[in-house]
Formats: C-alpha cells, sequence, structure tokens
C-alpha cells in the first residue's frame, strides 16, 4: 500500500542471494575469501584522519554546513582537477561537494531531467546506476558494451529516433574495468552536444590506475554539457565517510545545487575538512594505494590463466572482469562458488543482460588471498 511506482520501480538487488551463500557457507564452516564488494580495505591517509580527529574538537564544525560553507572543498577540488588533468573551473559555479557520488547521481538525474526522458546507459553498468534511472522515472536506451570494443560503447550504433537526455559513462569502467582515451571523451562530448544531450561522466576510479597508464577527465573535452562525479571513497580509501563532488557544466550544477537543497544539507564540515585535504595530497600518496591493487592484480590475474579461464589484465580500477569457462549463469556459479568455496564473487547477470557469462573479482584481499581464492574455484564441483 505504501510503496510508490517509483520505489516499486527500483531493480531487486541479487547481491542478497550472494549474501544468503555466504552465509550457508559459514553454518558449513568455510572461511569467506569475499571478493564481491569494491569497498576498499586500505585506511585512508593518516593527515586526513588527523584533520578529521581535530574537526571532532571544533564546536563550529557541529552546524549546519551551509554553501559557503563549502568553499575550501570547492577550491580543493578546483585545484585538483587543474593539477592532474589541467581543468580550469569556477570553483563557486562549477564545483558542488556531494554526500558520495552514488548520492549525487540520483540527485543530478532527477536535477536535469522529466520523468519519461530517455538515457543512454551501458550495458553491463553498476547496478545503483538502474535504481536511480528508475527513481528518475527514465526509459532506458541501452548502450552495449562489447568485449570486441574494449567495453566501449558504439555511439554511432544509438539509433536517431532515442532523443536521449542524458548519456552516462564511467570510465575505468565498473565492472569491466575498461579504459577510455581523450579522444574517446572528445568524440562522445562531440556527439552529445550536436544532440542536447547531457554527457555525465562517473570517475570513482581515476587515481587507481596501473603502469603508465593515466585515467582521463572527461572534462578534457570542456565543460559545456559536460557533469563529471569524483569520489574519495576509492583513491583514499573513504568509503565511509561518503564524500565526493560534481563538477562541470554550471548549469547543470546550478539544478543540482538547487534540488540537494531541498533535500539535504552538505557533509559534515569536519569530513569536508578532511576531503579538502586529502585532494591537495602529493600524487604519489593516490598512487599508493594503486599500487597495492596492482599487486594484487599481478597475483590474481597469472592464477586465473593456470586454471584456463579467459581474462584480460585491467589497466585501472579495483576489478577483474572474468569470463567463466563453461559457464551460461553467472548467478548460479556465483552462488554455487560461495557455497561449496567460500569465494564470493559478483555475478555479471548483477550488472545487465551482456554481463552474463562473466564474474567480477573485487581485488579487496591481499596477494595470498586471491591465489587461494583460484585455488578453491579450480577444485570447485561443476
Amino acid at each position: 500500500m505504501w510503496s510508490s511506482r517509483r520505489a516499486a520501480a527500483v531493480p531487486g538487488s541479487v547481491f542478497s542471494l550472494m549474501d544468503a551463500a555466504k552465509s550457508r557457507a559459514r553454518g558449513r564452516g568455510l572461511d569467506i575469501i569475499d571478493l564481491s564488494i569494491g569497498s576498499s580495505d586500505l585506511q585512508p591517509p593518516e593527515p586526513v584522519l588527523e584533520a578529521l580527529r581535530q574537526a571532532t574538537h571544533d564546536p563550529a564544525t557541529y552546524r549546519y554546513p551551509l554553501f559557503s560553507d563549502t568553499q575550501p572543498m570547492r577550491d580543493a577540488a578546483a585545484a585538483y582537477l587543474k593539477r592532474r588533468f589541467g581543468v580550469t573551473l569556477n570553483a563557486d559555479t562549477e564545483v558542488l561537494p556531494l554526500i558520495g557520488a552514488q548520492e549525487g547521481l540520483a540527485h543530478l538525474l532527477l536535477a536535469v531531467t522529466d520523468p519519461g526522458d530517455s538515457i543512454l546507459l551501458p550495458d553491463p553498468c553498476y547496478p545503483p546506476y538502474l535504481g536511480a534511472v528508475a527513481v528518475a522515472g527514465l526509459n532506458i536506451v541501452t548502450l552495449p558494451l562489447l568485449p570486441e570494443r574494449g567495453f566501449l560503447p558504439d555511439l554511432n550504433a544509438v539509433p536517431d529516433d532515442a532523443n536521449p537526455r542524458v548519456l552516462l559513462l564511467n570510465y575505468p569502467n565498473n565492472p569491466t574495468s575498461a579504459v577510455a582515451t581523450p579522444s574517446f571523451f572528445q568524440q562522445a562530448a562531440q556527439w552529445c552536444r550536436e544532440r542536447g544531450t547531457l554527457l555525465i561522466h562517473d570517475h570513482p576510479y581515476a587515481e587507481l590506475t596501473f603502469g603508465d597508464y593515466r585515467a582521463p577527465s572527461a572534462l578534457e573535452a570542456g565543460t559545456a554539457g559536460v557533469v563529471e562525479l569524483h569520489s574519495l571513497s576509492k583513491t583514499h580509501h573513504m568509503g565511509g565517510f561518503r564524500v565526493g563532488f560534481a563538477a562541470g557544466d554550471a548549469q547543470a550544477i546550478a539544478a543540482l545545487a538547487r534540488v540537494k537543497g531541498a533535500i539535504d544539507f552538505h557533509p559534515y564540515l569536519g569530513i569536508q575538512y578532511a576531503a579538502a585535504l586529502a585532494l591537495g595530497l602529493p600524487d604519489e600518496v593516490g598512487r599508493a594505494g594503486a599500487g597495492v591493487f596492482q599487486a594484487r592484480r599481478d597475483a590474481l590475474i597469472p592464477a586465473l590463466h593456470g586454471i584456463g579461464w579467459e581474462v584480460q589484465p585491467p589497466q585501472a580500477s579495483m576489478y577483474a572482469w572474468a569470463r567463466v569457462p563453461n559457464v551460461t549463469d553467472s548467478l548460479a556459479y556465483a552462488v554455487r562458488a560461495a557455497e561449496q568455496t567460500g569465494v564470493a564473487l559478483s555475478p555479471g547477470r548483477a550488472f545487465g543482460e551482456r554481463g552474463e557469462g562473466f564474474v567480477r573479482f573485487a581485488l579487496v584481499q591481499p596477494p595470498e588471498q586471491l591465489r587461494e581464492a583460484v585455488k578453491r574455484l579450480a577444485e570447485m564441483k561443476v
């Protein structure tokens, strides 16, 4: 009786089935190697934690934060984007703090679309995208991400009558770990501007890159008609702090600020201070975390190749996207793997129709645990 059409439209999560499978495995006495959730297991930089500690003793941080109070974080975000990507933004009109990028996306869609508008949404994609789209009442036009195209969309294949209000992209990509080039974003931004489509780029893995690869920003293609969402959850290991920022097109940022003003205040001032400090830390601090995940990648991928799995070594993110040999039902496989071996993976089907046949490994355990997980999977009864 008290469920709205919006709430009813939000897809159910298969991860509840995975949680139940993990519980059954624990009941059998198995220890769990949980590679299903992409939450960094590393600690935030000590200066960030100290900034928060100090703020909790300052009574001035206990009140509601006003927009003017966000100036230090907005300035820090603009400085980061300038230093890292060469993008110059007006911190007053083109940057807005968020209570996490996931919250930011949901509110941004409410701010820039009307019910019944169309959105170009990748398949596979991060599952909360589907919930945000459902709450906004949007029609999905699917953008297939195919292995033969390096999991990049073919915008030229979008139907002429699609008339999308928004194109949502995410590179380095979750779940596929695919990466994009500056020229790709230039082409995508131009395609959007020709059609009056807002390009939203979700960029939480900006600094989790390996080797010589450095992820570009969609804002390098210009801010007109482009909004990028950044998070401190991955590169600064601040997932529980719930803090990020949106940057880009001033009109879209203003619309987002109006919607958020009706729903929430800004993040706690102490968290904003900590985030501002994090954004100003030397680049090698963020790269240190990337080095940990790269070492884990270098443990997992050869182990998977050793048991005959098809998987490309990712250049970025905190995931490996692997096709499971001789498996067509990724959810059933992931449930059996958890129950029989204690290894919890994310089934590809959870990310969309084109994720079927794959599983996602989150690189959130030390190398020896990743090798042990592969060993268990190799011994699993199919």
